[in-house]
């Protein structure tokens, strides 16, 4: 007996698009020099290397201190990609542009 794979290419097309969308929360604690030169570096790569693919939002601690025990910030400013999956973290400002786009996995490790 043949199985029905006609929604094959759906779930398939399904799953790159949600792989190719980029989920991202930025954590920091009010307008400080730190947390507004990691927004802006942020934007910065995603623009460059995700445009159109990706999602911001930023958390201030200060106003809302407890949304750091969901996603165990110790830091701050601190990144998470929650999408793709694996949850990764950067802490810092993103100025090292190399490190954050290795950090996110946009760009792979040099040997």
């Amino acid at each position: 007996m043949k199985r029905d794979q006609s929604d094959k290419p759906a779930k398939q097309a399904a799953k790159t698009q949600k792989e190719d969308f980029w989920e991202l929360r930025l954590y920091v604690a009010g307008q400080t020099p730190h947390s507004t030169l990691a927004f802006a570096n942020l934007k910065k790569i995603c623009e460059t290397h995700l445009a159109g693919r990706y999602s911001i939002e930023v958390i201030d601690l200060l106003e809302n201190p407890k949304l750091a025990r969901g996603d165990q910030i110790l830091a701050i400013p601190t990144l998470v990609r929650r999408l793709p999956e694996p949850v990764r973290k950067i802490i810092g400002d993103l100025s090292n542009t190399e490190r954050a786009l290795v950090g996110l996995d946009i760009r792979p490790r040099n040997p």
